[in-house]
């Protein structure tokens, strides 16, 4: 986000949240010649804590120390009753999500966003509906302002993507990247109970024990202990247990392998793709397979600053007749925003 406004307000600034975020968030400010006068958390999570050398405050309690002030939001959430709690904050205060990448170093900046503009225009251009244009233009919009309002203005639902975009029909595939504990794969099954098969990739070894939990009762379903990528061999990963869990890091390595490869001419009509920034290798590891089965593609675009224009150019350089939509789910910050290519 731009830090013009956060420089002229003269108001104290206060982070609302800890942790890695919080982290984060002192550093955009001390990149920035700015410095946090404090820090506040929702009241069950504060404890008599510090954080960073600030005493960890409630709201109220922030109120009435700082009193006026720009609130900036250092942690994500989609529950509901968490989103409500921003809102009345937000009511009450100035208030800032900012956006950092969850892979990558390059921030959405103003620079970034002109210099790379031709191809936003050129994505923009080929977004099929015109929730999906609003999508686009809020997301950004968002990025560059940290003003939540473009976000929560332009939400809907999971059921309505998979109702109205992708329209499963009986005999689909599913190639899930990333599949966490199965909870696409509970989707694709309420919404294409008659599918045909499931291949399920997870690379994180404690939550591929979950997966094999939550799917052993799923006819034709193979679950593979694998991250995706263009090549058969490892890659360095950050294992975490949860979602967080990335290939990049080097905690530890993993097993890698192409979907083509692992596949083998079997049919994958659905690929729900969401592997923490390692999208474009695990779309370069599956283009043989997109491309024969002309197959429908849920996609993560809000892992890298990029996305927004690389992952519809690769994706269209494989299958370039796919219809593009957006969409954009309750989730703070820019999370759970998804391309759909069908």
């Amino acid at each position: 986000m731009d830090c013009t406004r956060l420089l002229q307000a003269g108001k104290p600034i206060v982070l609302y949240g800890m942790g890695d975020g919080g982290d984060r968030v002192l550093s955009f400010l001390q990149e920035n010649g700015l410095a946090a006068s404090g820090v506040f958390a929702s009241d069950e999570f504060v404890r008599g804590q510090t954080f960073r050398g600030f005493p960890v405050l409630t709201y109220a309690q922030a109120k009435e120390r700082f009193g006026d002030m720009i609130v900036l939001l250092a942690f994500g959430t989609h529950l509901p009753e968490v989103l409500s709690r921003i809102e009345q904050i937000a009511s009450e205060q100035e208030l800032y999500c900012p956006d950092f990448p969850v892979a990558g170093e390059q921030l959405f900046t103003a620079e970034f966003y002109e210099e790379k503009l031709p191809r936003f225009d050129a994505v923009y251009a080929r977004l099929a509906d015109a929730q999906s244009r609003l999508v686009f233009d809020n997301t950004i919009r968002y990025k560059l302002t940290g003003d939540i309002s473009y976000l929560r203005s332009c939400e809907t639902t999971a059921e309505e993507a998979y109702e109205n975009i992708l329209m499963l029909q009986p005999g689909e595939s599913l190639a899930d990247l990333g599949a966490y504990r199965g909870d696409t794969a509970a989707d694709f099954v309420r919404f294409c109970p008659s599918y045909a098969s499931m291949d399920l990739f997870e690379p994180d070894a404690y939550t591929f024990r979950h997966l094999l939990e939550n799917s052993k009762n799923y006819v034709n379903c193979n679950c593979w202990n694998l991250a995706t990528s263009d090549h058969t061999g490892s890659l360095p990963f950050s294992s975490r247990g949860g979602r967080n869990s990335a290939a990049g890091k080097a905690e530890t390595f993993v097993a890698c392998d192409g979907v083509d490869h692992v596949l083998a001419g079997r049919p994958a009509t659905f690929f729900n793709i969401d592997v923490e920034g390692h999208e474009r290798q695990a779309i370069a590891g599956a283009a043989e397979t997109i491309r024969r089965c002309d197959s429908k593609i849920l996609i993560a675009a809000y892992h890298r600053s990029e996305d927004f224009f690389a992952i519809p150019e690769q994706v269209l350089s494989i299958v370039p007749d796919k219809k593009i939509y957006l969409r954009h789910f309750p989730q703070l910050p820019a999370w759970d925003t998804n391309f759909y290519f069908v």
